[in-house]
């Protein structure tokens, strides 16, 4: 028996976190060349985080949801919840006390 929930050996979730790594990657090359963008360790923690979640969420969605097209709404869903979070932390497009600047 195959146990669906041993992710070290799942290819899609080691894809993932590989996706993650280069995303990060980006603004780390940035700041070597300009400083218009300045990221701190928590910077690079907190997106790391975000993007995993999304991610993960993802893959969960695609391992457990039957439906094609329901699969597509939940991870269109999520990346959509991920791009407002993440204006919001950079930002502040809703004014929460998570606002960036």
């Amino acid at each position: 028996m195959v146990n669906k929930f041993n992710l070290l050996s799942n290819k899609r979730f080691i894809g993932i976190q590989l996706s993650v790594i280069i995303l990060l990657l980006i603004p780390l090359v940035a700041m070597q060349f300009t400083n218009d963008v300045r990221w701190n360790v928590a910077d690079f923690l907190i997106m790391g985080v975000l993007l995993s979640v999304a991610g993960l969420l993802c893959e969960l969605v695609l391992r457990h949801v039957g439906n094609m097209k329901m699969r597509i709404f939940l991870c269109v869903g999520i990346i959509f919840v991920l791009f407002l979070v993440w204006a919001e932390i950079a930002v502040g497009v809703f004014g929460s006390i998570f606002a960036g600047s």
